[in-house]
């Protein structure tokens, strides 16, 4: 390696540390759970992507254990040689009949379905038109296709519609969305690893020619190994509990009604809707969004701050994440800490 590129690289790390936006990763010596371990601390954990409470549902670790005697551990393929199974199919098949969609096609992860989507359908003859906001792997799937690329303000239909008539003379148009819309999307994509269960794995689901062509053209999905037999196992229980009851989903939203509420009341400046179980705390200052997540974590609650570039810069913030599994208690333990901490820092009055 040029020490030329050693030396600049350095200086762009020193330069993030600076500015205060470096990222550390916190060592968990747990499973995954409303409370884990930190640093040999038990802490109320708000900050993953649990928000069914199924990571560490035992009838789920249960299936994936079953699964590793009945399946085994890997393929050693891709899906076309020799890395299919039944249970695969099975779950594609479950996927489909959840959203009611033509079929499905399962991915190594999130990332490798908005990797592989736009390149297999759009070539230079046909236009992309994506919410500025959308996902990075959205934005980096878009800029692996030829086609036309055009951005509309969040959630802005005004705009939309302007970008649509400035490309009706393309053959084909696709709209990109982050987001939940219904069953109206025409293409879905969408991971296994975070409310269903937070392993890894991801799928496109939608109308048979859609998924036909993504098996003959996906290059996540024709150049990298099958989801393991027991992440499968895993997310076929998973999708079993969605459909016996739906405990989870109502448990979801009564807690991030409570939390919502009561940190509205407090004082504290939110983002997006009573009824979405992310919640965005919004400090503005990286430093003092960094300060506040380690100041939470002393009074044993793990939050993350973040600042440019995962958010726009001057808008730091906590982002909370609600859970089927906390209770009410851990909610209202949550708030006690953000009141105390926010008090502290002069965020609150």
């Amino acid at each position: 390696m040029s020490n030329n590129l050693t030396i600049r690289l350095a200086k762009e790390v020193a330069d993030i540390e600076a500015a205060g936006t470096f990222k550390k990763e916190r060592v968990i010596t747990s499973a995954q759970g409303p409370t884990i371990t930190v640093a040999a601390q038990s802490v109320l954990n708000f900050c993953a992507n649990n928000y069914l409470g199924l990571s560490n549902h035992p009838e789920v670790v249960q299936a994936a254990k079953t699964t590793l005697d009945s399946h085994g551990f890997g393929l050693s393929s891709v899906r076309f040689i020799c890395g299919t199974q039944d249970i695969h199919k099975e779950l594609e098949r479950t996927i489909s009949s959840f959203h009611g969609t033509d079929d499905t096609i399962l991915f190594p992860s999130c990332f490798d379905a908005n990797a592989g989507l736009f390149e297999a359908l759009l070539n230079n003859e046909d236009a992309v038109i994506s919410d500025e906001l959308n996902h990075a792997s959205i934005i980096d799937g878009i800029r692996l296709c030829k086609a036309e690329r055009h951005r509309f303000k969040h959630m802005d239909l005004t705009d939309l519609e302007e970008k649509l008539k400035a490309t009706q003379h393309c053959r084909t148009r696709l709209i990109a969305t982050d987001g939940a819309f219904s069953m109206d999307g025409d293409i879905i994509n969408s991971t296994l690893g975070k409310a269903l269960g937070g392993g890894t794995g991801g799928y496109t689901t939608g109308r048979q020619a859609v998924v036909d062509i993504l098996r003959q053209r996906a290059r996540p999905y024709l150049f990298s190994n099958s989801v393991a037999p027991a992440v499968v196992g895993a997310s076929l229980k998973v999708f079993e509990l969605l459909t016996r009851s739906s405990e989870y989903v109502d448990t979801i939203r009564r807690n991030t009604h409570r939390f919502r509420d009561a940190m509205a009341k407090a004082g504290f400046t939110l983002t997006g809707q009573r009824d979405h179980p992310i919640v965005a705390i919004m400090v503005g200052d990286a430093r003092l969004a960094s300060t506040l997540a380690d100041d939470m974590l002393k009074h044993g609650i793990y939050v993350i701050g973040f600042s440019f570039p995962v958010v726009p810069k001057g808008k730091a913030r906590i982002r909370v994440q609600i859970s089927a599994a906390h209770t009410t208690e851990d909610v209202d333990r949550c708030v006690e800490a953000f009141v105390a901490c926010g008090k502290a820092l002069n965020i609150l009055a």
